[in-house]
């Protein structure tokens, strides 16, 4: 393998080993530091800057983030791949933060896991230019695209960023890209009726070849970080939707023609 492809660097926060989320069959996730958007709902607030950062758990402080190489990276991968093979397709996966806003490194470590014969995918907002998109998406089996919203300006209350780029892209990932499965959040307040999720899904429903959308469950998990970091979680007051309402939304994307399920 190319020495230099192995030496490219990147800033990462966490790995997680042996995930069934994220993608088909049983994953290594590296999370990456850096997101263009501030969702309210936020479980990795350590992910949203690109600096290092101090964060208080259990009363320890910790520095969160890292800077690794891919050779690294992939020295970690190799301890799974039996795990992947026994799980009918497991892999990598790239989350974050936002793998997007750490183009080269990103790149560089799925074109090394695809040469390593290791399936990948990434888990993404799109929101970046088309053509960063496209270069991940020669190395991409499964994209996981969020959609939040429809609408642009409770988009943009909620995250701090319109969906304008963001739809326009998830047009053209749908027609490039090997597999694009859409999931959405479900966050009361913000995206929870069924007016709202049935556009969401009207929308996944009209991309190019997808069949699959998830709905993924607001949860408060991970809410003790803001503290940690100093910071406000905004979004303690909200409850998780009930069982009853999920399965209901879920009808509501089923309605449209795709497969829906609860969870990633």
């Amino acid at each position: 393998m190319d020495k230099a492809l192995l030496e490219t660097k990147g800033r990462i926060f966490n790995i997680q080993r042996f995930s069934i989320h994220d993608g088909p069959g049983i994953r290594t996730i590296v999370f990456l530091k850096g997101c263009p958007l501030r969702c309210r709902w936020c479980c990795n607030p350590e992910s949203q800057e690109w600096k290092f950062e101090q964060m208080v758990t259990a009363g320890v402080t910790k520095t969160v983030g890292r800077d690794v190489t891919v050779g690294e990276i992939l020295e970690e991968i190799k301890k799974d791949r039996v795990y992947y093979a026994r799980s009918g397709g497991g892999g990598l996966t790239l989350s974050g933060g936002e793998c997007l806003w750490q183009p080269e490194f990103s790149e560089a470590l799925l074109r090394a896991a695809k040469e390593m014969g290791i399936s990948t995918a990434i888990e993404t907002t799109a929101y970046a230019d088309i053509e960063v998109i496209r270069r991940l998406l020669k190395y991409t089996d499964t994209v996981l695209m969020d959609i939040k919203h429809v609408n642009g300006e409770k988009h943009k209350e909620f995250t701090t960023r319109d969906n304008d780029l963001i739809l326009a892209n998830a047009r053209v990932i749908a027609r490039e890209a090997n597999e694009l499965i859409i999931r959405t959040p479900v966050i009361p307040t913000f995206n929870d009726s069924d007016e709202e999720i049935r556009a969401i899904a009207e929308f996944a429903a009209s991309l190019e070849g997808v069949r699959e959308m998830h709905l993924l469950p607001y949860h408060r998990i991970g809410s003790d970080k803001y503290a940690g970091l100093g910071r406000v979680y905004g979004m303690a007051h909200i409850q998780p939707p009930p069982r009853e309402q999920m399965e209901r939304l879920l009808s509501i994307v089923r309605s449209t023609g795709l497969t829906g399920q609860i969870g990633g």
